[in-house]
């Protein structure tokens, strides 16, 4: 009887709540248990998903740099090659952080380790199980934009006292695709699935203006580039890293916002409804 009474009044205090089974306010307890888990047998894959970008930046940046010379940044301002693309592969890093813990982690999770039933078995709600594997996404973004920015400072390609804002503006495009990512991943049920993520990230890692403008495409091709989201972070980060704003810069902070928006939602709906049937 004490035991059947203990559980109606859990029962009684989730409906109780706010958000009422969407939201304990406990988020932290899945960071938690994320950092312990990332301490003790993840580390090397976050350290080797650091150095991708910074391997293409000295390649690109350092050995053809060069023979490119100088290229038209924002605004029409001449910058160097390397200061040029170093902004591109720092959105790249940023997006590459998050997206790695918000859909193979996650993957893991919900199809392997059955570890999101268990959470929403206790009173956590399907936001915080979201919102909690969403910081920790962000977490990578944060530790890869950091370290990135580091590297592009001891090469001399910050100039402007505006890069300050490059790492909360990388945190920005982390939250955008960590959150679309994780909801995007609870529809995928195979590895084959999975493998359409790294189709759709490879295209955007190449055409979204990372090595070169936006104009040497057609109009058509231009339009599409446009509605990716790695290239609103490519543009944003470039116009932080030389301090040039104009009314584009808005509209790409617009553009994440309304992603996250969109990425939290559909996240916190499909695990209502995969586990809260």
């Amino acid at each position: 009887m004490s035991a059947a009474a203990g559980a109606r009044s859990v029962t009684d205090r989730v409906r109780e709540r706010t958000f009422g089974p969407l939201y304990s306010r406990n988020s932290r307890a899945v960071v938690s248990r994320g950092l312990m888990a990332a301490r003790s047998s993840t580390w090397l894959v976050l350290v080797s998903g650091f150095f991708e970008p910074v391997l293409y930046l000295i390649s690109m940046g350092v050995g053809l740099g060069p023979i490119v010379g100088s290229v038209a940044g924002p605004g029409g301002q001449e910058i160097s090659y390397a200061a040029y693309i170093a902004p591109a592969l720092l959105a790249v890093s940023a997006m590459n952080g998050a997206i790695y813990d918000s859909t193979w982690n996650v993957f893991f999770k919900m199809n392997f380790a059955k570890l999101y039933q268990g959470m929403l078995y206790t009173s956590l709600g399907p936001l915080d199980v979201a919102m909690g594997e969403i910081f920790l996404a962000l977490l990578r973004g944060l530790l890869y934009a950091t370290g990135f920015t580091m590297v592009m400072a001891a090469m001399g390609l910050i100039t402007t006292a505006w890069a300050v804002l490059i790492i909360p503006a990388s945190v920005l495009i982390a939250f955008g695709f960590a959150s679309f990512g994780m909801g995007i991943t609870s529809f995928m049920k195979t590895f084959q699935q999975m493998d359409w993520i790294n189709f759709f990230l490879l295209p955007m890692f190449l055409f979204s203006a990372t090595f070169y403008p936006l104009s040497v495409y057609p109009q058509y091709i231009q339009w599409l580039v446009q509605v990716m989201p790695l290239w609103h972070g490519v543009e944003l980060l470039r116009q932080i890293s030389i301090g040039q704003f104009t009314p584009a810069t808005a509209i790409h902070v617009a553009y994440y916002l309304v992603m996250i928006v969109v990425g939290i939602v559909l996240t916190t709906s499909r695990l209502r409804a995969l586990f809260l049937k």
